[in-house]
């Protein structure tokens, strides 16, 4: 492979078969193939499982039987994988051929750099890009009222995200970790926390890898697409279970990371946030209100991970917070 790491894929279906085929077929033409692409299939009534048993570039598929969410399938899969460097990736994503050998070249680089992202471009129903091009992540970014969004969504794409720089995090619909973080930040053997099911996963890892360290690499040069099907100005496009999850991650994601200087910087912005949710919750959306308990139910484990993460910070609190815009 060039000198290049060795890159293992992990990707989760659940009923993905519209999307996987193209994906598989992505992955099988990179210029540097990866050397393992696990899937795990959550329980799939479709065909997901089948198309992936049948392809050439996946080396492992794992049947769960059930959907064990986003977060405890991606956990699953990696501990099948090997690789010094694994790319987490969303079946409705498809890279160019050119994005794996992009991100393996920056992967070297900087020895605190635990994660990176290339420029993801928005898809289209039929699969192909979009004309004009527009801007599905950049990366992530965060915001003192904990909002957390990838940077330039929905925009075109005119140029602006053509440096490569560290940023808050990276989407989880393509995201390369390196193996040493993945087993630095895990808690109780767990690297996405299964907790969260589905949704805000990604912020919550990113907030946690800042905290203890670690850098996360934007690289443009790495292009793929991805068929962004939840937006947050769409709700109510979205399952109830879903927004529901959504807003219980919010709370869980602060409750972890957040400590007493990060609630003073957010301020206002951050309890003013979650006083709009709460009344969302309340006037139109009450499908959302169990997820309010949910996110109480989970305060005790919350601040048990809490004091983990602060027993093992490595950065301080004011380093941490300049993400915070």
């Amino acid at each position: 492979m060039s000198g290049l790491p060795r890159i293992g894929v992990t990707i989760v279906t659940w009923n993905s078969a519209r999307f996987l085929p193209t994906c598989l077929d992505a992955l099988a033409a990179q210029d540097e193939p990866p050397v393992e692409v696990v899937v795990v299939d959550n329980g799939s009534t479709d065909a997901s499982a089948e198309l992936a048993d049948r392809h050439g570039v996946v080396t492992r598929v794992d049947r769960t039987g059930a959907n064990l969410g986003f977060a405890a399938g991606q956990n699953r899969a990696i501990e099948q994988t090997q690789t010094e460097w694994v790319l987490v990736l969303n079946p409705d994503t498809r890279l160019s051929p050119g994005f794996l050998a992009a991100l393996g070249q920056r992967a070297g680089e900087h020895a605190r750099v635990g994660t990176l992202c290339g420029k993801l471009l928005r898809l289209g129903e039929d699969l192909e890009p979009l004309v004009p091009a527009r801007i599905d992540s950049a990366g992530m970014e965060i915001f003192r009222s904990f909002r957390h969004l990838d940077r330039g969504s929905g925009a075109l794409d005119t140029g602006r995200f053509e440096t490569t720089e560290t940023v808050f995090g990276a989407t989880g619909a393509a995201a390369l970790y390196r193996r040493s973080m993945i087993a630095d930040i895990s808690h109780d053997g767990a690297f996405f926390d299964p907790d969260f099911f589905a949704y805000r996963e990604d912020a919550d890892l990113a907030w946690r890898a800042q905290i203890l360290g670690w850098d996360c690499l934007y690289v443009p040069e790495a292009v793929g697409f991805h068929l962004r099907q939840i937006v947050p100005e769409s709700r109510s496009g979205v399952s109830a279970v879903l927004n529901r999850h959504s807003v219980k991650n919010r709370f869980l994601m602060r409750w972890k990371n957040a400590d007493a200087a990060t609630w003073r910087h957010c301020g206002w912005r951050g309890v003013g946030r979650d006083l709009l949710v709460l009344g969302g919750c309340l006037a139109r959306e009450w499908s959302s209100l169990p997820g309010i308990a949910d996110a109480l139910r989970g305060l005790p484990a919350g601040r048990r991970q809490h004091a983990w993460i602060e027993q093992h910070r490595r950065r301080p609190t004011q380093d941490v917070l300049r993400w915070f815009r």
